[in-house]
This record gives structure tokens, sequence and C-alpha cells, in this order.
């Protein structure tokens, strides 16, 4: 048991850098133009999977072409002849090396001023412009689309995820100007969220065009899935990553219902597990042990790294850090906290424990931004 909590924190160790350079990666190239990367070179290391099923695309490709065709049928219903000019106008100043998504922005804000009001909202700390009026049976499907398209691209890149997925799910991706954005930053929100299986189907209906979509929504998808489906529910990483989650939401000035529900989750994953390794440890300790070079050392008395559990047989006591008081919903009762700390840092390598103390510690501090990495 103790070997396989040994090679399971090793692991973990060895993927958290993973992780954390993943989810840079996905922020940073989510702010890159669509057309900026290309897309993958048919036949090349990327699209040459031969383990990949492969089935017919469910959406139709971003292509300049396309992109016209559908501008040209939206501004011919447009009845009046001035807003039809400005949009002609706004959508011919964009180069075909212009991102599709941001081009048609443009012209939809040209023609609509309560567009281009929606989309400057995006930066306005009041929040976002109520969209209702999207579902007014005058407002063109294209309009709609392209707007809810790229709001929630922007809130994506503004780490507000849980905001962005249900602008984003309105969107039909067959309808798009932008299949492949409207899938690749649903799938980023699913991600963030932690919403493992319908992560997995999102990035896979976007892999349906691997090889024609942007090479950096390729790689970047592949990466997203494998992270998915090897993320197990109520592990330490899924614990973490939970944490992480407040953390976001505290900083965006967002302390209300739905960040106290995330923080209530995580408590109760904590006591689940402390209770699990409280248990495992009783096992441990009533079957007996054998003769050990001691707590502090490995097999032929090398020192332990600092990516495994010891498995020594100590107290298990760590030094408490004094956590600055308050009586705010974020903090954990005292006692709760330190067995959670004790436990982690019997259990687990450091890190993990200096990672949780440091979430409680931000939380009784009540700090907004995160801390660096």
């Amino acid at each position: 048991m103790r070997a396989s909590m040994q090679s399971a924190g090793t692991a973990a160790h060895a993927a958290a850098g993973a992780r954390r350079w993943l989810v840079a990666l996905v922020a940073g190239l989510a702010s890159v133009p669509a057309g900026a990367a290309g897309p993958v070179a048919p036949g090349g290391a990327a699209a040459d999977d031969t383990q990949e099923v492969r089935r017919q695309p469910s959406w139709p490709a971003a292509t300049r072409q396309r992109a016209d065709e559908l501008v040209a049928a939206w501004l011919g219903s447009i009845a009046d002849p001035a807003a039809r000019a400005r949009g002609a106008e706004a959508w011919t100043a964009s180069s075909p090396a212009t991102d599709i998504l941001d081009a048609a922005m443009a012209a939809t804000g040209a023609v609509d001023p309560r567009a281009a009001a929606a989309a400057a909202s995006v930066d306005d700390r009041r929040g976002l412009a109520d969209l209702a009026w999207l579902g007014e049976s005058s407002v063109a499907p294209f309009e709609r689309d392209t707007l809810r398209a790229w709001i929630g691209r922007e809130l994506v890149r503004r780490d507000r995820f849980d905001e962005a997925l249900p602008v984003l799910a309105s969107v039909d991706p067959v309808a798009a100007v932008d299949p492949a954005a409207v899938l690749f930053h649903s799938a980023a929100c699913q991600h963030w969220l932690l919403d493992s299986q319908v992560a997995i189907t999102t990035l896979d209906r976007l892999l349906e065009r691997a090889g024609e979509i942007p090479l950096r929504y390729e790689r970047v998808a592949r990466l997203l899935r494998a992270d998915m489906a090897g993320l197990e529910d109520e592990s330490l990483d899924h614990i973490a990553r939970r944490m992480r989650d407040v953390t976001r939401r505290l900083g965006l000035g967002r302390a209300g219902a739905r960040t106290r529900a995330v923080q209530d989750g995580v408590i109760e994953s904590l006591d689940k597990l402390i209770a699990r390794l409280e248990q495992e440890q009783q096992s441990q300790s009533g079957g007996g042990g054998g003769a050990g070079s001691g707590s502090g050392s490995g097999q032929g008395g090398q020192p332990m790294d600092d990516s495994r559990p010891a498995g020594g047989k100590g107290p298990g006591e760590v030094t408490r850090k004094d956590l600055e008081a308050g009586e705010g919903w974020g903090q954990l009762p005292p006692h709760k906290r330190e067995e959670a700390l004790q436990q982690i840092g019997r259990e687990y390598p450091a890190h993990y424990r200096e990672a949780i103390e440091q979430y409680f510690k931000r939380l009784a501090a009540g700090e907004e931004q995160p801390p660096s990495r």
C-alpha cells in the first residue's frame, strides 16, 4: 500500500509542473489570432495518429471563402442601406490574415451599435452588458452567433470561464463563422471547471478536423484531452484544482454563493481524504512492520527525495504556521485545518501540504490576487 502511495506521490509531483505549463500554454495561445499559426500540415507529425478513430466532421471548416458567403448573406438581409454599407466597409477593410471572428465582430459592431456596446462591456468593471436582446426575432442569426462567440472567447482570455461557458454553449458551431474557436474555447472552460466527460466530448469534436484547424488548437486540444482522461475525481490533484478555481473567483471579486459552493465542496473532499488516509494508516499499523532504516532514509540508507511520502513511524507532526485570524466563510475551523495539514504532511510530499496551507492562509487574509507560481 505504501509503495503504491509513494509511486502516486512521485507521479503527481512530476505531473504538477507539466500541468502548470499546460494552463499557461492554454492562456497564452488563446490570445493568438486564429490564423497566426496556420493549419496543421497534411501528413505532418501532429496529424499522423494511426490509433485515432477518424469520423466524418460534424461541423464546417472555417475558411475565408465560407466567411465571405456568410457575411454576404447577412448583409443582404439588412434593410437599412446605411447600416449595410457600414458592415460591408468594415468587413472588406479586414485582410485575409485578420482573425475571422475579429473581422466578423467588427462588421457586426458597425451595423448594430448594441453589438459594439456589448463587446466593449467585456472589460467594464460593472459587468457584462445584458444580452437578452439577442433573443429578439429581429436579430439576425449571424449577428447573434458572432457576438456570442466573440464575447465567449474574450471572457476565456480573461479567465472568466464560468461566465464564458453559457455564452458559448448557445452558439451552434455548424452555423458559426469560426466553429473551431467556439469548440476550442468551450473545451477550455470545461477543462478548467473540471467537467471532464463533457470536455473530452467537445475536444473529440474539435479534433474531427485535425489537420485543418490551427496547429495550436490541435496540439493544445490533445494535451487537454489527455489531462482530463487522467484526472480522478476526489484525488488530491482534483482537490487542488478546485482550490485554484476558488482563488481565481476571489481574484475576480466573485465571493458569492457559487464560490462558497466550490469552497464547501473542497472542505468536504478534504474531510474524505483525511478519513481515507486515517483508515490506511490504521490498516498499516495493525499489520505490524519489518526492520527499517529510519524515517528519513530510503532503501540502502539513501536520503528520501521530497517527491514521495517517507514511510517512517514518527508522530507525523508538522510545524504549525500562524494564520491570520478571521471569521470569514472561507476559513476551515482551526482544528479541522490543523488535522488536514498534519495528515497531509504525514502521507504526502511537502509541497502538497504547503500548497494547502497557503490556500487556507490566503482565504483567511482575504487576498484577491493569486499567489505567484
